[in-house]
């Protein structure tokens, strides 16, 4: 691709050239009409002026003795070095009413009938060469008086004066693009400099850039380029975080799988072997639940083009999800109460990040509700919020221990979990512009509410697939 400034100059100096032709074209075309509007007036002017020689008065009425000196005048209009180049290209002509020539110049046509048609004309003469003429008729002294100028001479004329306006205006133009080309690379020098600039930096740095004095056309640029470099930070930043905390949570569990897989290649009766065997799947377990809820936190990390929102019926939304997850519950000899009411919850939010948020909740409250249970899961509105609530009939929680469950890997009373399940509600609560609060019950168990804003105008979380069930 060009540059900016080969670009800025093709189009800059392609348009003064454009602008000079028309203008110059115009020019020449108002020139040729120009000069020779004055050289028709010279002719004018010549004649009158011949008319005047022609009738001053003599003694006698004789004027023989004048046509004859008048004659011999013209005839010495040749270029000398008290003259002038142009002075004998004009020639005359004087007839009297008898048709005979009284006045004729050496340099003059010969015609074998007189014009007779006063005023300007373009004729040609005997040797086939073509005249700008001028025709006076004197009535008063029935004399015809005719100047005339060859085409040839007055185009030879008129391109040499053009020539010497044209050639300026060429040479003036080369002048000027080279000027044009000059300030051009004056004004991108603060562009060029911060090219240099940014070439010249470490290429792991993502420091922001602080270029000083900036011209205001480039300050959105560099505005821009620090944005991105601060969304790179950040995308980093969570990469970084993410292989932490998978190597931190995975370290545990791959060992303890390894000591599981020893103790059945050294077990010595078939029930050693299956004992192994058991403790070696829940460990598989654990880790793909470790894994999944590691990949889910990934997925709800904020982003900086975040999908937009859409309104959905919270609803139908939250009864999809329990269908999905009653005949988990089931196998694990519990039951499941959805009690929403008539009015529809319509709500800007994301139907994945619900999924999501409720499979967690529920997969919490059923690692700590006892056999046959009970899990209700409630619908309602409550100063300007949906409310999403999970009840359980557990043991509940301690005050002490509230405020970390939702730190990450912090799980509390359940060695099978991984300590992110409330983390990661947590975080959907914060993108969809709500928050999650935990409550004992006064009957006993823990209430967990999602509280949702009804127009809620925060980004919605990325779209994720739906997990497996499992502990939090």
């Amino acid at each position: 691709m060009t540059s900016i400034r080969r670009r800025t100059l093709t189009l800059i100096i392609g348009l003064l050239l454009a602008g000079l032709a028309v203008l110059s074209t115009f020019n020449l075309h108002d020139s040729n009409h120009e000069i020779a509007e004055v050289y028709d007036a010279q002719l004018a002017q010549n004649a009158r002026l011949l008319q005047g020689v022609m009738r001053m008065p003599l003694a006698g009425n004789d004027h023989s003795q004048l046509y004859q000196a008048f004659n011999q005048a013209l005839s010495e209009a040749a270029p000398r070095v008290d003259g002038h180049p142009y002075e004998g290209k004009i020639a005359f002509q004087v007839w009297n009413p008898n048709g005979e020539v009284l006045v004729h110049t050496t340099s003059a046509p010969s015609f074998t009938v007189p014009p007779t048609q006063p005023g300007f004309s373009d004729v040609v003469d005997l040797k086939n060469r073509q005249w700008r003429a001028f025709l006076l008729e004197d009535k008063q002294n029935g004399l015809r008086i005719w100047v005339g100028e060859r085409n040839d001479v007055r185009t030879d004329l008129v391109d040499r004066i053009v020539r010497h306006t044209l050639w300026p205006n060429v040479i003036g133009s080369l002048i000027l693009a080279g000027m044009v080309w000059l300030a051009i690379g004056w004004g991108l020098k603060p562009l060029a400099n911060m090219a240099a600039t940014l070439r010249a930096r470490h290429s792991g740095s993502l420091e922001p850039l602080q270029l000083t004095p900036l011209p205001s056309e480039l300050e959105p640029m560099q505005a821009a380029l620090n944005r991105m470099l601060a969304q790179i930070q950040e995308v980093l930043g969570r990469e970084r975080r993410f292989i932490a905390d998978a190597a931190h949570e995975m370290r545990t569990p791959l060992a303890v799988l390894r000591v599981h897989a020893q103790n059945l290649l050294e077990a010595g009766t078939e029930q050693e072997r299956r004992d192994s065997l058991e403790f070696l799947m829940a460990g598989v377990d654990r880790t793909s639940r470790l894994v999944n809820q590691l990949l889910t936190m990934a997925r709800l990390e904020p982003r900086p083009d975040p999908p937009p929102l859409q309104r959905i019926d919270l609803s139908e939304t939250v009864r999809n999800s329990l269908v999905q997850l009653t005949p988990w519950l089931l196998s694990k000899q519990l039951e499941l109460a959805f009690d929403d009411s008539a009015q529809p919850f319509n709500v800007m939010a994301s139907a994945a990040a619900i999924d999501i948020a409720l499979n967690n909740l529920i997969t919490n409250a059923a690692n700590f509700s006892p056999e046959h249970g009970v899990i209700t899961v409630k619908l309602s509105q409550a100063e300007g919020f949906y409310q999403l609530s999970v009840e359980d009939q557990g043991p509940g929680i301690d005050e002490a221990d509230q405020a970390r469950l939702f730190e990450r890997f912090y799980s509390r009373g359940n060695a099978q979990g991984a300590g992110l399940g409330l983390t990661i509600v947590n975080t959907i609560a914060t993108r969809l512009g709500g928050r999650i609060t935990l409550a004992n019950r006064a009957e006993g168990g823990l209430r967990a509410t999602l509280s949702i804003p009804e127009r809620s105008s925060h980004p919605a979380s990325p779209r994720s697939t739906r997990e497996p069930p499992g502990r939090a």
